[in-house]
């Protein structure tokens, strides 16, 4: 008679990404740079102001990844911040991603937070927070645009945990806040305009800085690409800019044209670039 060993099962324990990066600049010239674990923070030599691009090199997010990008601006710098390629979340069996990104912008500094899509994928679980703190005379612009799985590959995205904080301070008092929750039960309603739609890309925009008001004109004036449904509006030194499309491709257009509008005609980061 053989002996036999009885095995029992139990769930692979998953690797999980671990990645955090950070830049800072003190005018043009760069003065603090860390990268750790899947996050990289690439530095390209581009005229004007200075350009840093995050990269996540674990190619996507799934369940107990952590991730984190922060910025920090002193001496009057201007920066602009992206993303190498737009962020994909992918199902998620076991807990959520966790995203945080936390820029501090200086006494007459400006930030260009401009990150390419994020892409959502059926069953991902995503939390992300961004914080952009801002001294009295310092300004920004701030992009965040998603999309719900790839479009092209007739993906439907049903199930869905997505929680999105995006915050702009200034001196400590919140100048902007966005708290975003999609999930499946919403997503359950189908086309419903007071929730999405048609849509399964979506986009904000918001440029804080004294006088932003003066942008709601030249803006609403560029807010006719096919395809894209938008808004605009401008209060207490803020325009604020709402894109809804069936397809991520013409958002992609219009974002582009409002960048060279809100950024007076500088052209978009070279990863941006069609």
């Amino acid at each position: 008679m053989l002996d036999a060993t009885i095995q029992t099962k139990t769930a692979p324990k998953m690797q999980r990404s671990r990645g955090a990066a950070r830049a800072g600049f003190d005018g043009a010239r760069l003065v603090g740079l860390h990268q750790s674990g899947s996050a990289k923070a690439i530095l390209p030599r581009v005229p004007g102001a200075p350009e840093v691009v995050f990269l996540n090199t674990s190619g996507g997010l799934t369940s107990g990844d952590r991730l984190s990008y922060e910025t920090d601006l002193t001496g009057g710098a201007r920066l602009v911040a992206t993303t190498q390629a737009a962020e994909r979340a992918y199902r998620a069996d076991d807990g959520r991603a966790e995203v945080s990104v936390h820029h501090r912008v200086g006494a007459g500094c400006h930030l260009d937070w401009l990150p390419q899509e994020t892409i959502l994928f059926d069953r991902a679980k995503l939390s992300r927070d961004t914080v952009i703190e801002l001294a009295p005379d310092a300004s920004c612009l701030m992009l965040e645009a998603v999309v719900l799985g790839r479009i092209a590959m007739g993906e439907r995205v049903r199930d869905l945990q997505f929680l999105d904080m995006r915050r702009i301070e200034r001196v400590g008092r919140p100048v902007f806040i966005e708290p975003f929750a999609l999930g499946s039960e919403l997503l359950a309603k189908g086309a419903r305009g007071a929730i999405l739609g048609e849509a399964r890309a979506f986009a904000t925009l918001v440029l804080c800085a004294p006088g932003a008001e003066d942008a709601v004109d030249p803006v609403r004036a560029v807010l006719d690409e096919p395809g894209v449904e938008g808004a605009a509006s401008g209060f207490d030194g803020k325009c604020v800019i709402r894109l809804l499309a069936e397809e991520s491709w013409p958002m992609r257009r219009q974002i582009l044209r409002l960048m060279e509008t809100l950024r007076r005609g500088q052209q978009a980061p070279r990863v941006w670039q069609i």
